[in-house]
């Protein structure tokens, strides 16, 4: 798993990722440009990247949240990590982190007057999440956040349990992806079906045209 973010109006030019939750106590080491944080028996947790733009001249052309990361660049942040001394390396996630996906089936949670299982289709495989989205339904275009997904607020998409049900993802709203134009209250966004198949990338430049 790899997670990556790049906030320069928050942290300054600095490229934030995660490869495990951190959870207990932490180790942080710092060798040139590149921070290590590792748990307290050895796992690397991720990797902060000062200068980040001057390893990823893209990301100074407006990136603004989540990153998914190429081979290519992943390639270009382990030689970083190598040249400051470190020796754990990432690896490139090969799924996006924000899919369009099918909702196949939708029942109610039989714990909560307000939650949804959902079956959603992304393409290569289907996968359950629970949604609290009022307007929920099946058979609608919808984007996925997939386990492993830094959201625009930076808060990250981990697998868990709502009420005793897995989860593994979330679907989510306008509001949620900072798309512009997108009412602020609760609702998972809808797509037109001609959007883009099932299981692509979610577009958001396509996406901030909505609500246009």
């Amino acid at each position: 798993m790899l997670i990556a973010g790049y906030n320069p109006a928050e942290l300054g030019d600095i490229l934030v990722t995660m490869t495990a939750p951190g959870t207990g106590e932490q180790t942080v080491e710092k060798k040139g440009q590149v921070v290590a944080i590792t748990a307290a028996d050895g796992q690397l947790l991720g990797y902060n990247f000062l200068a980040a733009s001057a390893i990823l001249p893209e990301l100074a052309t407006g990136v603004n949240g989540n990153v998914d990361l190429t081979a290519a660049q992943v390639a270009k942040l382990n030689a970083a990590i190598h040249e400051a001394g470190f020796t754990a390396e990432l690896t490139a996630a090969l799924t996006p982190h924000f899919q369009v996906g099918y909702v196949e089936k939708m029942e109610d949670h039989p714990k909560s007057d307000h939650l949804h299982i959902t079956t959603v289709d992304l393409g290569d495989h289907k996968q359950q999440i629970v949604s609290g989205s009022p307007n929920m339904q099946a058979n609608v275009k919808v984007v996925v956040a997939n386990v492993g997904t830094m959201m625009p607020s930076g808060s990250i998409i981990w697998p868990g349990a709502l009420l005793g049900v897995e989860s593994n993802g979330m679907i989510c709203s306008g509001r949620e992806l900072h798309l512009k134009g997108a009412p602020q209250k609760p609702g998972a966004l809808i797509l037109p079906d001609d959007f883009a198949p099932v299981g692509a990338a979610f577009d958001f430049t396509k996406g901030n045209e909505l609500f246009a």
